[in-house]
């Protein structure tokens, strides 16, 4: 089978994937959350923030990792290249009002993330080594019951390929060889660039490999320390960007909001596409309704189910209405996303290059580094959890096979491909993670308000109200 029909399959596996059935279970569940909870979530956003910071941290919890250290894990895997790269492939794919429909479904994610996160603590239950584990699996075996059991294995099938840390890397390889090998000269004709991906994909492959070994623990830390710094990294180069740029942001968010309905930019007028193509995006950027974020908190340390929801909430607001829209910005005021001889991470390259000349792709290229190696690692993280529930969490050590094999795949491969069959992967993990979700929602509400009542019995009668 050749490089094209390859691509072709997965683009067919893709659009399969995200069908109507999808699309209702994000954007329709995610819309019912955001009523259901009659906002209560929303009203306690500062209380979010001081559970982030640590007021509320207690070693002898249930859970592995902080609250802080979980968000940091989960924003390891959304703030990727999904929010450079993804975001640029989507603009050039179905125009800019596919941005629109991002801003939609991270609202809707907001609520989605609530629900689901909370559940990852509430329905918390042992692998088969005894240890306490979180996520759609656990979920769906000890909320649902047993017979729901083919669902929680379905998930972690699809988990096991979906979280595969595959568009990282081979995003990073690319600007790694357009940035630095081709300037410094190091590769020569086509064989010289396979080369330089194939020994790139096994370096990388290594690196991460070793921190994978020491879990969640490690990634906690190894995340918390890096996610922090590489956010501000990119918003301040991003937000310097826009500020050479401010007299065409006005006609950004116009052509956002224009081409949102329309659909004539790109798309060949055919609305439907800019609104898969939007949600799509959203749901690799910020991954609420997928599961693999509920993988992340569902290990925090709390005795609290409402808490982490609390915490995951606040992951659609950076990654998606922040971060993304930055990304989005910059490709449309500099309308590097209008050429068509580049693609991917190579089109917010000529953005930084564009009005950040001779330093704007090594600080791009710095950012990158960072964002896809953090994702690469929470990645590591979920398929390695999801092998252990399928097999048996003493086996669970064989994923690393997967996982160096993957990176080195996709070192060398398509970006397209690569793209379409995650995308692919996420659309079928989204069906038993919003399933189950939905299901147990009225379980989340009793908890939510058990919670804000006592926040609020201890807070005085100052504290909101939580009816």
């Amino acid at each position: 089978m050749g490089v094209q029909a390859i691509a072709d399959l997965m683009d067919a596996f893709a659009r399969f994937a995200w069908g109507p059935v999808v699309l209702i279970l994000l954007v329709g569940g995610g819309c019912y959350f955001f009523a259901y909870s009659r906002l209560i979530p929303f009203r306690y956003m500062g209380h979010a923030l001081k559970i982030l910071a640590g007021k509320y941290d207690s070693p002898t919890d249930t859970g592995q990792v902080t609250h802080f250290q979980a968000l940091s894990s989960a924003l390891a895997s959304t703030i990727g290249m999904a929010n450079i790269a993804g975001v640029a492939v989507a603009i050039q794919t179905a125009g800019p009002g596919t941005v629109f429909w991002m801003w939609v479904c991270a609202l809707a994610g907001i609520a989605t993330k609530f629900f689901t996160c909370t559940l990852a603590v509430q329905f918390r239950g042992p692998d088969s080594r005894g240890e306490i584990q979180g996520g759609p699996m656990y979920v769906i075996l000890h909320g649902l019951g047993s017979r729901w059991k083919p669902m929680a294995m379905f998930f972690s099938l699809c988990a096991l390929c979906g979280t595969l840390p595959m568009f990282q890397v081979n995003q990073l390889v690319q600007i790694s060889r357009e940035t630095v090998a081709s300037r410094l000269g190091w590769i020569e004709g086509s064989s010289g660039a396979w080369l330089f991906n194939l020994g790139s994909g096994l370096l990388i492959a290594a690196v991460a490999g070793g921190i994978l070994a020491g879990g969640i623990q490690r990634i906690g830390k190894v995340a918390s320390r890096m996610v922090p710094g590489m956010v501000v990294l990119y918003m301040g180069c991003g937000l310097a960007i826009l500020a050479l740029n401010a007299r065409d942001i006005p006609a950004a968010f116009a052509a956002i909001l224009s081409d949102a309905f329309s659909g004539e930019a790109v798309a060949g007028g055919v609305m439907w596409a800019v609104l898969v193509t939007g949600i799509r995006r959203a749901a690799f950027s910020n991954e609420a309704g997928i599961g693999s974020e509920a993988l992340a908190h569902g290990a925090a340390k709390t005795e609290q189910p409402a808490r982490e929801g609390l915490v995951a909430m606040l992951g659609p607001i950076i990654d998606t209405l922040v971060v993304c829209t930055t990304t989005a910005l910059i490709v449309l005021c500099t309308g590097t996303w209008t050429d068509t001889s580049t693609s991917g991470v190579s089109v917010t390259a000529a953005s930084f290059e564009q009005v950040l000349p001779g330093i704007g792709t090594y600080l791009l290229f710095t950012c990158i580094l960072f964002f896809s190696f953090t994702t690469t690692l929470s990645c590591g993280y979920y398929g390695e959890k999801s092998l252990g529930f399928l097999i048996g969490a003493e086996r669970q050590r064989a994923y690393k096979y997967i996982y160096t094999v993957a990176i080195v795949i996709s070192a060398v491969a398509s970006h397209t491909a690569v793209l379409d069959f995650i995308d692919g992967m996420y659309g079928f993990m989204s069906i038993p993670t919003m399933t189950s979700s939905l299901l147990l929602a009225p379980k989340v509400m009793q908890e939510a308000r058990r919670y804000f009542a006592a926040l609020q019995a201890a807070a005085g009668p100052r504290a909101p109200s939580s009816r």
